[in-house]
């Protein structure tokens, strides 16, 4: 395992990690059918599994996306993007905005974009609020959010000025006195 622990769970992997893949099961049942999908799947066509039974694999002649990639650490994201083989394609998602991590671990996806952002075969796509495929009460509410959050951010920081600006009165205070 790499990183999230499944093992407590009752039952095998995939009872174990099907309620983390819905998501990813009803858009395969969209797109391709779900007797195609479990076709697929027990030809070995298609195979869904949890990133952490990925290390020590290498994925030859393989489309492989990671999704909800906001979630995984920096070295989760890591060991993934090194299980590439030859022929492969890669796709990782993740929403910046959706993190679940625990308050100070980074996010592998924000790291990632930093250190890989330059190599030449290696592409980001950036969407916004406009990208919303949803419901359209879904748009306004991520704009909401968004709103919110730039707000906040913006209180955050006057605080903070103002926070500092007390101190560097004080310190002058203290070194006349």
């Amino acid at each position: 395992e790499a990183g999230e622990k499944l093992g407590f769970l009752p039952g095998d992997l995939q009872s174990k990690v099907d309620p983390y893949l819905r998501p990813l099961y009803d858009a395969l049942y969209q797109i391709m059918g779900a007797d195609s999908f479990m076709k697929n799947m027990e030809k070995g066509l298609i195979e869904v599994a949890p990133l952490a039974y990925m290390r020590g694999r290498t994925l030859d002649n393989a489309f492989i996306i990671l999704d909800e990639a906001q979630n995984t650490t920096p070295a989760q994201m890591k060991m993934f993007l090194t299980r590439i083989g030859f022929g492969s394609k890669v796709i990782v998602t993740g929403d910046a905005s959706q993190k679940d991590l625990a308050p100070g671990v980074k996010s592998g996806l924000d790291v990632a974009v930093k250190v890989l952002g330059r190599i030449e075969d290696i592409a980001f796509c950036n969407l916004t609020s406009k990208d919303v495929v949803r419901h359209p009460l879904v748009q306004k509410i991520v704009m909401a959010y968004e709103d919110y959050e730039k707000a906040a951010e913006k209180s955050q920081k006057r605080r903070n000025e103002k926070e500092k600006r007390g101190k560097e009165a004080r310190g002058r205070r203290g070194r006349r006195e």
